[in-house]
């Protein structure tokens, strides 16, 4: 079952207590996310565990959702799966987060509370791309698309510099007719 999941949380003290947090998130209310997709729709599922690794305070969990990148190849809609695992070390300082284990990324904290969304913002982004782009030859697609339209007998456009081509063949540019 999926649970509304909190506005700010305490990293620190989730950790101490084992706390879990289970829940769904719209990706239209991720504004960094946004400024990157061609559509804001669903949402993102989370299931983050926070306990501790020794003397580290970790969080582990899973981000789930499908996202609507923009091809980079025919500037059409991509679905993005995204299945990420999120493995964080909960550090206050540049030195804790310099001696985290090589399979932790660094939280860095400056205040007991943290914006939840930003952390699944942060994470998301890293996954996202550098150049989206559909599994198959969009391109070849969409021009055997085109080339069907104008074998069915659709018109071609007409030339707007079309115009010019007259004006120079009887030498009236501008009201002038030097030579």
């Amino acid at each position: 079952m999926l649970y509304r999941l909190p506005e700010y949380i305490d990293p620190l003290q989730l950790a101490d207590n084992r706390g879990e947090l289970k829940g769904q998130i719209p990706v239209s209310g991720l504004d960094r996310l946004n400024d990157l997709l061609i559509a804001d729709t669903g949402s993102v599922t989370v299931a983050l565990f926070f306990g501790r690794e020794g003397r580290l305070p970790k969080i582990e969990g899973t981000l789930e959702t499908e996202l609507n990148l923009c091809c980079q190849n025919c500037l059409q809609a991509v679905v993005w799966p995204v299945k990420h695992s999120v493995k964080l070390g909960i550090v206050k300082t540049i030195e804790q987060a310099n001696r985290l284990p090589e399979d932790f990324e660094p939280l860095l904290i400056n205040t007991d509370t943290v914006f939840l969304k930003e952390i699944i913002e942060d994470e998301l982004l890293l996954t996202l791309p550098t150049y989206p782009k559909h599994p198959y030859d969009c391109l070849a697609l969409h021009k055997d698309i085109k080339n069907s339209d104008t074998d069915t007998g659709q018109t071609h456009k007409k030339n707007p510099f079309s115009i010019l081509a007259n004006l120079k063949n009887t030498g009236d540019l501008n009201g002038s007719t030097k030579k």
